[in-house]
């Protein structure tokens, strides 16, 4: 067992543990809420709650139970493009609530869970403060374990530099990295306080304004990142760099815009004047559809890239599961 891997197997069964919190609070809040024992959250109907927690209940059980198949050895077991999806999945949702639940503790702009859309003054704070250090600390245990279990399964992924032959569809490329860097250009403009696609200036707050500039950073990110592995730029760099920033940077996109994409058509056939964002509804579809369509497609381009030859060095056997070192 090597040093990366000693410091990954704790990692994953402390994501596994800290996520713990975040599932019973969620399956307190769908059961208190049928039996009529605990309140609904601001601007949902009873329907419309448990719909939305019982998701959140699958989310954080599959995490748990990514976190233990990046240590246990049936984890090696596992497809390996399912083990990709899931991590690809939840590294991006978690990678932009690390930066953001950072920066709101020291603006003092966190209310809660935010971004999962429950955030309700009737919320205790101490469940609040659960569902912060479950979201943080399963962020940071899968930034540590999942890099040790790919190097596990992939070791010749990441291998290399990057090459200077652009082989990887420069065309798909080209559309894609320009979609990625527009969605995310927009949502720094927000950040910032731009105007335009505002429908509702008041109802920006720092939360809105901060979780904006996370996601429109990662969004540039993964384009950046696609476009010097898609077309063979930055020779010297090696493969790891832009394929690990690329690969969180594409999660994010399509994972956070996968998420809010159902929550704006809900909250635009539900018409309800206390639960419209600040940006318009329509502006924000179409924002969130393309970011899953460019997300999904640079993750593909960085796909090809590790594994099919698109740089030089790369394994063709680089997709098959290698054997378990260190028991």
């Amino acid at each position: 067992m090597d040093r990366l891997d000693r410091v990954g197997r704790p990692a994953a069964y402390g994501a596994a543990l800290v996520m713990a919190p975040y599932l019973l609070i969620k399956v307190s809040w769908v059961v208190g809420a049928i039996a009529g024992l605990l309140p609904i959250g601001e601007g949902f109907g009873l329907a419309g709650w448990v719909v939305l927690n019982t998701v959140t209940i699958v989310m954080a059980g599959t995490g748990i139970v990514m976190a233990l198949a990046l240590v246990r050895p049936w984890g090696m077991r596992i497809p390996g493009p399912l083990v990709a999806f899931a991590a690809w999945v939840g590294s991006g949702f978690l990678v932009a609530m690390l930066p953001y639940a950072a920066l709101a503790s020291l603006l003092g702009g966190s209310d809660g869970e935010q971004p999962s859309g429950s955030d309700d003054q009737s919320m205790p704070g101490w469940e609040a403060v659960l569902i912060e250090i479950s979201f943080v600390g399963m962020g940071l245990g899968l930034a540590v374990a999942l890099p040790a279990y790919l190097r596990r399964r992939w070791p010749d992924a990441f291998a290399g530099r990057v090459g200077g032959n652009g082989e990887v569809g420069p065309r798909r490329v080209l559309w894609a990295v320009g979609v990625g860097a527009a969605v995310g250009t927009v949502w720094l403009y927000w950040a910032a306080g731009g105007p335009a696609g505002v429908a509702h200036p008041s109802a920006r707050d720092a939360n809105w304004h901060l979780l904006n500039g996370v996601c429109g950073l990662w969004a540039l990110t993964a384009s950046a990142a696609t476009w010097a592995v898609g077309r063979g730029h930055l020779v010297r760099l090696p493969r790891w760099v832009p394929l690990t920033f690329g690969w969180l940077g594409t999660g994010s996109l399509f994972a956070w815009s996968a998420w809010k994409l159902p929550l704006t058509s809900y909250v635009a056939l539900a018409e309800r004047a206390d639960t419209l964002p600040p940006e318009s509804l329509a502006v924000a579809a179409v924002l969130h559809a393309a970011a899953v369509v460019a997300g999904a497609v640079m993750a593909l381009v960085l796909v090809r890239a590790s594994t099919a030859g698109g740089i030089p060095g790369s394994a063709v056997g680089a997709g098959r599961p290698q054997p378990m070192r260190g028991g």
